[in-house]
Formats: C-alpha cells, sequence, structure tokens
C-alpha cells in the first residue's frame, strides 16, 4: 500500500477553496413581502490525517510487516442572521444563540413595524 499524503493534501485544500468562499457565507437573496432578506451563515471546517507503518507479529510466520492511513474531515454550518433591507434602509436581524434560524423567522415581525415606525418618522419630517 502506497499512501500519497501530498495528493490526499491536494485534494482537502481543493475542497477547502471550493467551499470557503463568499457564496457559502452569503446566501442567495430572498424576497418577503416587500423585504429583501439575505441569509448570513458561519462555516466551519477542520481536518486530519494520520499514517504510520512498523514490523509486527504474524502469527504464522512470527513476523509482519504493515502500514496504514487515515484521514478525516468535518463542516459545520450555523446560521448567524440575517441582512434585511426594505429600500435604502438595512439591518441585521442576528439569529438567536439558542434558537438558531428559528429565531430569526421569530424576530421578522418586529423588524417590519420597527422599519415601518421608522418610515412614518421620516415622512412627518419631511412634511414639518
Amino acid at each position: 500500500m502506497e499512501l500519497h499524503f501530498e495528493e490526499l493534501l491536494g485534494k482537502i485544500t481543493d475542497f477547502i477553496k471550493s467551499e470557503a468562499k463568499t457564496e457559502t457565507i452569503i446566501g442567495e437573496p430572498f424576497d418577503l413581502g416587500a423585504f429583501k432578506c439575505v441569509p448570513v451563515i458561519k462555516v466551519g471546517m477542520g481536518f486530519g490525517t494520520g499514517a504510520g507503518e512498523g514490523e509486527g507479529f504474524d502469527a504464522k510466520n512470527h513476523k509482519g510487516k504493515g502500514q496504514g492511513g487515515g484521514a478525516g474531515a468535518g463542516v459545520g454550518i450555523e446560521p448567524m442572521g440575517f441582512l434585511v433591507t426594505r429600500g435604502e434602509e438595512i439591518s441585521f436581524l442576528a439569529a438567536g444563540k439558542t434558537h438558531g434560524l428559528a429565531a430569526a423567522f421569530e424576530k421578522v415581525p418586529d423588524l417590519i413595524e420597527k422599519l415601518a415606525k421608522n418610515k412614518n418618522r421620516k415622512e412627518e419630517a419631511e412634511m414639518a
């Protein structure tokens, strides 16, 4: 068995390059009524490799030789929140640490109310 660490490392590096990009962190925009929402995501990646070889005991021949290797990787994705725009107003709506994405959706009505109040104040100020 021949181990090719440089080839393995190249494949892992290519994977990270393909996944750790802006499109992974900033999601696809979507419309929610008069609002345009863009999800913001935290992505973490890790990997490790190891190998070894040596001489051991073989019950039949009373000697032996072996080698082995392994690799592992993991990816974690966590919603951070949403960039929310309406007209020229923009806000960041954070997702709660304990409730994740559901917490962000729970805050949407509050955000709509806040933006509506700001718009009314702005219109009243322009009329004065």
